[in-house]
């Protein structure tokens, strides 16, 4: 068996404020060890379910984050930035299983460090108009989409309640109980490791019998509502990208500051990756407030 692994930072074990996550942190390198141990917990769970093979995607800011030298050596590594699959670099139809470790809640949301994808740039995120989601909606559609599924998950309470939406049948792992955004009951390291890589043997053990996503080709529609009206006044350049303009009845175009898009998950995934560059070009928000 092929599995993947997409590693973001905010849900990671003991991590709970902007000098864990953040390059210059003063506990930012303390924080990279967690999240490579985090990893390797997931990466030993694939291995003990049978994978043959095990690629993990560092999604994490400058996606420079995982301590190459002690990683597993079992898995191989996709590093740095820019990748045009961003959060889900080198995921195809190949891979028989998806795991997605240290992720957070959507912007909102009370979990620990939740946002979606950008600081608090993106104030909210619509999948087909009416469904709210953020980095765990995003991702979860777009490799199911791609006919790959999404095992098991780690990150706070309020990240595994996240998922459990999309897919009940996610294994989860929660490695802290969300006080605040920035505060947390946090588990025992150890024990918080044992838990994730108990989920990713489980979930990649039962990915055989579970019924495989059959790939979605068809169009979906991408709603984005920006803090900054000026950045969706720019992104409507973008051929096809179009302002839902100000409409009362429409909660996801207040203050016109939305745009929308249409197109297959992989491509609209992509497409959003060009958002988020414009944005940061507009606007060089820190990553949180």
């Amino acid at each position: 068996m092929k599995v993947y692994i997409s590693a973001d930072m905010e849900g990671v074990t003991g991590l709970v404020g902007a000098d864990d996550v953040q390059m210059g942190g003063r506990d930012y390198e303390r924080g990279r060890r967690m999240m490579t141990e985090d990893v390797n917990a997931a990466v030993r769970g694939a291995l003990a379910a049978g994978a043959r093979e095990v690629v993990v995607n560092d999604t994490h800011s400058t996606m420079r984050n995982l301590l190459v030298e002690d990683l597993h050596p079992a898995a191989s590594l996709v590093r740095g930035k820019p990748k045009p699959m961003g959060m889900l670099q080198d995921l195809d139809a190949s891979f028989d299983a998806a795991v997605f470790i240290g992720y957070h809640a959507r912007a909102g949301a009370l979990g620990v460090l939740s946002h979606s994808f950008m600081g608090h740039e993106i104030e909210d995120m619509w999948l087909d108009d009416d469904r709210a989601m953020g980095e765990i909606g995003f991702a979860y559609a777009t490799a199911t989409a791609l006919g790959v599924p999404v095992v098991a998950l780690s990150g706070c309470d309020v990240a595994c309640a996240e998922v459990a939406e999309w897919d009940a049948n996610v294994r989860t792992a929660p490695v802290k109980y969300a006080r605040d955004r920035f505060a947390a009951r946090l588990r025992p390291a150890d024990e918080a490791r044992g838990a994730i890589e108990a989920a990713v043997r489980e979930g990649v053990r039962q990915a055989p019998s579970r019924t495989r996503p059959a790939p979605d080709t068809g169009a979906h529609t991408l709603t984005v509502r920006w803090q900054s009206a000026s950045v969706a006044q720019q992104l409507e350049g973008i051929p096809g990208v179009t302002r839902p303009g100000k409409d009362p009845a429409d909660d996801r175009s207040t203050h016109d500051r939305s745009v929308r898009v249409s197109g297959d998950l992989p491509a609209l995934f992509r497409l959003f990756g060009v958002f988020m560059g414009v944005a940061y070009a507009l606007t060089g928000q820190a990553p949180y407030c």
